[in-house]
Protein backbone atom coordinates (compact mmCIF):
# COMPACT_ATOMS: atom_id res chain seq x y z
CA UNK A 1 0.00 0.00 0.00
CA UNK A 2 1.06 3.49 -0.42
CA UNK A 3 1.48 5.48 2.45
CA UNK A 4 0.69 8.93 1.46
CA UNK A 5 -1.61 11.27 2.93
CA UNK A 6 -2.85 11.88 6.90
CA UNK A 7 -1.68 9.89 9.56
CA UNK A 8 -4.22 10.86 12.44
CA UNK A 9 -2.86 10.15 16.03
CA UNK A 10 -5.30 9.76 18.97
CA UNK A 11 -4.84 11.45 22.39
CA UNK A 12 -7.08 9.77 25.50
CA UNK A 13 -7.11 12.95 27.01
CA UNK A 14 -8.02 15.21 24.22
CA UNK A 15 -10.43 12.92 22.84
CA UNK A 16 -12.13 12.63 26.60
CA UNK A 17 -15.93 11.52 26.17
CA UNK A 18 -15.83 11.69 22.36
CA UNK A 19 -13.45 9.23 21.46
CA UNK A 20 -14.75 7.21 18.94
CA UNK A 21 -17.11 9.61 17.67
CA UNK A 22 -14.15 11.64 16.76
CA UNK A 23 -12.21 9.02 15.22
CA UNK A 24 -14.70 7.54 13.18
CA UNK A 25 -15.32 11.41 12.14
CA UNK A 26 -11.39 11.52 10.99
CA UNK A 27 -11.89 8.12 8.70
CA UNK A 28 -14.67 9.64 7.55
CA UNK A 29 -12.29 12.20 5.78
CA UNK A 30 -10.27 9.94 4.91
CA UNK A 31 -7.09 8.83 7.18
CA UNK A 32 -4.28 6.81 5.84
CA UNK A 33 -2.73 5.48 8.88
CA UNK A 34 -4.17 5.57 12.53
CA UNK A 35 -2.24 5.79 15.49
CA UNK A 36 -3.44 4.39 19.05
CA UNK A 37 -1.43 6.57 20.89
CA UNK A 38 -2.37 5.84 24.96
CA UNK A 39 0.15 6.36 27.52
CA UNK A 40 -2.02 5.01 30.77
CA UNK A 41 -0.66 1.29 32.58
CA UNK A 42 -4.69 0.30 32.12
CA UNK A 43 -4.25 -2.78 29.90
CA UNK A 44 -7.92 -3.56 30.30
CA UNK A 45 -8.92 -0.32 28.45
CA UNK A 46 -6.26 0.11 26.19
CA UNK A 47 -7.14 -3.55 24.79
CA UNK A 48 -10.37 -2.76 24.33
CA UNK A 49 -10.07 0.59 22.48
CA UNK A 50 -7.36 -1.10 20.39
CA UNK A 51 -9.98 -3.32 19.40
CA UNK A 52 -12.83 -1.12 18.81
CA UNK A 53 -10.53 1.16 16.67
CA UNK A 54 -9.31 -1.61 14.39
CA UNK A 55 -13.00 -2.59 13.72
CA UNK A 56 -13.28 1.04 13.15
CA UNK A 57 -10.09 1.02 10.50
CA UNK A 58 -11.27 -2.48 9.03
CA UNK A 59 -14.90 -0.55 7.96
CA UNK A 60 -12.81 2.24 6.59
CA UNK A 61 -9.65 0.61 4.91
CA UNK A 62 -7.57 2.33 7.39
CA UNK A 63 -4.07 0.95 8.34
CA UNK A 64 -4.11 0.78 12.65
CA UNK A 65 -0.91 1.47 14.55
CA UNK A 66 -0.34 1.10 18.22
CA UNK A 67 2.30 3.83 20.23
CA UNK A 68 5.17 1.88 21.31
CA UNK A 69 3.39 -1.59 22.40
CA UNK A 70 4.84 -3.82 20.16
CA UNK A 71 2.85 -7.13 21.92
CA UNK A 72 -0.81 -5.04 21.54
CA UNK A 73 -0.36 -4.65 18.54
CA UNK A 74 0.74 -8.34 17.96
CA UNK A 75 -2.49 -9.60 19.93
CA UNK A 76 -4.52 -7.13 17.28
CA UNK A 77 -2.67 -8.15 13.96
CA UNK A 78 -1.78 -4.62 13.29
CA UNK A 79 1.58 -2.50 12.73
CA UNK A 80 3.52 -0.58 15.77
CA UNK A 81 5.30 2.76 16.01
CA UNK A 82 8.43 2.86 17.97
CA UNK A 83 9.84 5.74 19.83
CA UNK A 84 13.49 6.00 20.32
CA UNK A 85 13.58 4.65 23.78
CA UNK A 86 11.34 1.74 22.93
CA UNK A 87 14.47 -0.54 21.52
CA UNK A 88 15.51 -1.89 18.23
CA UNK A 89 13.16 -2.36 15.59
CA UNK A 90 14.36 -5.93 14.71
CA UNK A 91 12.34 -7.59 17.60
CA UNK A 92 8.81 -5.90 16.35
CA UNK A 93 9.26 -6.79 12.66
CA UNK A 94 10.19 -10.24 13.92
CA UNK A 95 6.91 -10.39 16.24
CA UNK A 96 4.88 -8.98 14.06
CA UNK A 97 6.22 -10.14 10.31
CA UNK A 98 7.20 -9.01 7.14
CA UNK A 99 3.99 -7.69 6.17
CA UNK A 100 3.47 -5.40 9.01
CA UNK A 101 3.84 -1.74 9.34
CA UNK A 102 6.33 -0.23 11.74
CA UNK A 103 7.48 3.38 12.04
CA UNK A 104 10.40 4.77 14.11
CA UNK A 105 10.58 8.23 15.67
CA UNK A 106 13.89 9.80 14.37
CA UNK A 107 13.76 12.91 15.88
CA UNK A 108 15.39 15.33 13.69
CA UNK A 109 18.83 12.80 13.09
CA UNK A 110 19.09 11.50 9.63
CA UNK A 111 21.48 8.73 11.32
CA UNK A 112 18.24 7.59 12.81
CA UNK A 113 16.48 7.28 10.22
CA UNK A 114 18.99 5.37 7.90
CA UNK A 115 19.63 2.98 11.29
CA UNK A 116 15.57 2.32 11.38
CA UNK A 117 15.54 2.19 7.60
CA UNK A 118 18.73 -0.82 7.80
CA UNK A 119 16.75 -2.43 10.73
CA UNK A 120 13.37 -2.86 8.69
CA UNK A 121 11.24 0.00 9.06
CA UNK A 122 8.24 0.80 6.55
CA UNK A 123 8.07 4.73 7.43
CA UNK A 124 10.59 6.83 9.61
CA UNK A 125 9.26 10.35 11.16
CA UNK A 126 10.94 13.06 11.56
CA UNK A 127 9.87 16.36 14.23
CA UNK A 128 8.68 18.38 15.72
CA UNK A 129 8.55 20.73 13.07
CA UNK A 130 6.39 23.05 15.05
CA UNK A 131 5.41 23.76 18.87
CA UNK A 132 3.81 20.95 20.22
CA UNK A 133 1.36 20.04 22.84
CA UNK A 134 2.65 16.85 23.08
CA UNK A 135 5.91 16.72 23.51
CA UNK A 136 7.14 20.77 24.12
CA UNK A 137 11.13 19.43 24.52
CA UNK A 138 11.42 17.49 21.37
CA UNK A 139 13.99 19.25 18.81
CA UNK A 140 13.21 20.87 16.36
CA UNK A 141 13.40 19.78 12.94
CA UNK A 142 13.37 22.40 9.34
CA UNK A 143 12.37 21.12 5.88
CA UNK A 144 16.01 20.86 4.90
CA UNK A 145 16.22 17.90 6.63
CA UNK A 146 13.33 16.49 4.99
CA UNK A 147 14.80 17.35 1.57
CA UNK A 148 18.11 15.08 2.94
CA UNK A 149 15.85 12.51 3.59
CA UNK A 150 14.08 12.48 0.69
CA UNK A 151 17.36 12.52 -1.05
CA UNK A 152 19.15 9.78 1.58
CA UNK A 153 16.49 7.65 2.89
CA UNK A 154 14.48 5.11 0.37
CA UNK A 155 11.20 5.36 2.87
CA UNK A 156 7.88 7.62 2.97
CA UNK A 157 8.32 10.33 5.48
CA UNK A 158 6.26 11.17 7.94
CA UNK A 159 6.14 14.62 10.14
CA UNK A 160 4.56 15.06 13.66
CA UNK A 161 5.00 18.40 16.18
CA UNK A 162 2.50 21.15 16.10
CA UNK A 163 1.06 20.48 12.42
CA UNK A 164 -1.96 22.43 11.04
CA UNK A 165 -4.14 22.94 8.26
CA UNK A 166 -2.05 26.90 8.24
CA UNK A 167 1.22 25.36 8.14
CA UNK A 168 1.57 21.49 6.34
CA UNK A 169 1.48 22.88 2.79
CA UNK A 170 5.04 23.49 3.03
CA UNK A 171 6.17 20.24 4.53
CA UNK A 172 4.32 18.30 1.68
CA UNK A 173 5.65 20.54 -1.30
CA UNK A 174 9.64 19.69 0.49
CA UNK A 175 8.73 15.57 0.39
CA UNK A 176 6.66 14.69 3.58
CA UNK A 177 4.52 11.08 2.80
CA UNK A 178 2.55 11.33 5.91
CA UNK A 179 1.24 14.51 8.07
CA UNK A 180 1.02 13.28 11.07
CA UNK A 181 -1.35 15.36 13.52
CA UNK A 182 -3.13 15.24 16.60
CA UNK A 183 -4.49 18.46 17.86
CA UNK A 184 -4.85 20.22 14.16
CA UNK A 185 -7.27 17.33 13.74
CA UNK A 186 -8.86 16.33 16.99
CA UNK A 187 -8.82 19.95 18.78
CA UNK A 188 -12.00 20.05 17.09
CA UNK A 189 -15.58 21.29 18.91
CA UNK A 190 -17.27 19.20 16.53
CA UNK A 191 -17.14 15.65 14.43
CA UNK A 192 -18.18 17.63 11.57
CA UNK A 193 -15.11 19.54 11.81
CA UNK A 194 -12.88 16.69 12.66
CA UNK A 195 -13.70 15.28 8.90
CA UNK A 196 -13.62 18.58 7.27
CA UNK A 197 -10.08 18.97 8.59
CA UNK A 198 -9.56 15.38 7.79
CA UNK A 199 -10.25 16.08 4.14
CA UNK A 200 -8.27 19.17 4.04
CA UNK A 201 -5.48 17.92 4.68
CA UNK A 202 -5.44 14.88 2.28
CA UNK A 203 -6.16 17.65 -0.39
CA UNK A 204 -2.60 19.23 0.80
CA UNK A 205 -1.34 16.17 -1.47
CA UNK A 206 -3.60 16.41 -4.10
CA UNK A 207 -1.79 19.67 -5.20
Amino acid sequence: MTLRGLYAITDSQLLAGRFLSHVEAALEGGVCLLQYRDKSDDAARRLREGEALRKLCERYGTQLLINDDAELAARLGVGVHLGQTDGPLTPARALLGRQAIIGATCHASLALAQQAASEGASYVAFGRFFNSVTKPGAPAAGVDLLEQARAQVKLPIAVIGGITLDNAAPLVAHGADLLAVIHGLFGADSAQEVTRRARAFNALFAC
